[in-house]
């Protein structure tokens, strides 16, 4: 199952069920369902999810909405897609691919021959965690990504994101753009959370699919272009088969001696690491498209410092 949230004028932000290129409207405020989030905390399973999403489509029988008709920059007059679901907390793993130890150790100019931490970290059982964003930090489809206004290397790092039900189960998928100041963090590692935690580093969408329907989540191509002033400047993909850890491992080590409230996100690292020469500009457009989910889009846009 597939779901979204999405803006309806005159009501605000609705709740969506996918079918096909129709969105089926299952919000119900009686039921307690106002956000996909309400439904993650009611459903505490995928299969759960599942379940209580169909009662909602069948007890309501709404007209559906033309579901492409959704994918629109954000307006007042017209619907358009939301952020899938509001993260209590959004996690991120790295160095979960083995390209990207590579390409951060060449980066943090490790001595020829010896390893790196980024590498240390690869084969290291405990694998690399880190607080991303709030709900306030991240952005849904068709709305800006911000550059740091102190960054003049802001990448784009396209990932599988997983979504967490109660006590850590895993009851659905979403792509997410972890948007990264590199040259931050390459100044010193201590500066991560700088690097990562900022208004609008991370984007989110186009929806929310439930682990019964992804699939296998270790064989999905996972592709992110750049456009720049109309044009491609940017196109790679990578596999989800390149991945080195387990999505249970991860989650596994994100609850240790740790609390996380049900729709917790926790992107899963990238396999795709975009040349420096490329960072990130005002006015560019950044699409993910991960198999089986959808594409991401999203414009760019660089931060300016407020005045005090």
């Amino acid at each position: 199952m597939k779901l979204v949230q999405f803006f309806l004028p005159g009501k605000g932000k609705r709740v969506g069920q996918v079918r096909g290129d129709r969105v089926l409207d299952i919000t119900s405020p009686e039921e307690g369902v106002r956000s996909v989030l309400d439904l993650v905390d009611q459903g505490k399973t995928a299969a759960g999810l599942v379940k209580r999403a169909e009662w909602l489509s069948r007890r309501l029988r709404r007209k559906a909405l033309d579901g492409p008709a959704l994918q629109r920059a954000p307006s007042r007059r017209a619907p358009h897609l939301l952020i899938p679901i509001d993260p209590p907390e959004v996690w991120g793993a790295g160095v979960t691919y083995k390209r990207s130890a590579e390409f951060r150790d060449e980066d943090a100019t490790a001595a020829k021959g010896q390893k790196g931490i980024y590498d240390y970290v690869y084969e290291n059982p405990r694998p690399e965690l880190f607080f991303k964003a709030s709900a306030a930090r991240c952005v849904g489809p068709n709305v800006p990504v911000l550059v740091r206004s102190d960054s003049r290397l802001t990448a784009a790092e396209p990932e599988l994101a997983i979504i967490l039900g109660a006590r850590g189960t895993i009851v659905g998928f979403t792509a997410c753009n972890d948007v990264s100041a590199w040259d931050i963090e390459q100044e010193n590692p201590l500066y991560l959370p700088q690097s990562k935690i900022y208004l609008g580093c991370c984007a989110l969408g186009p929806c929310l699919v439930t682990s019964d329907e992804i699939g296998d989540p270790y064989a999905l191509q996972i592709r992110c272009s750049i456009i720049r002033g109309g044009k491609t400047v940017f196109s790679e993909a990578a596999n989800t088969a390149q991945f080195h850890r387990k999505l249970e491992e991860l989650v596994s080590w994100l609850l240790k001696d740790n609390v996380v409230p049900a729709g917790t996100v926790l992107s899963t690292g990238t396999g795709i690491m975009v040349p420096n020469e490329l960072a990130l500009r005002d006015g560019d457009q950044v699409d993910i498209e991960i198999q089986g989910i959808g594409r991401l889009s999203n414009p760019v846009r660089q931060s300016r410092e407020p005045r005090a």
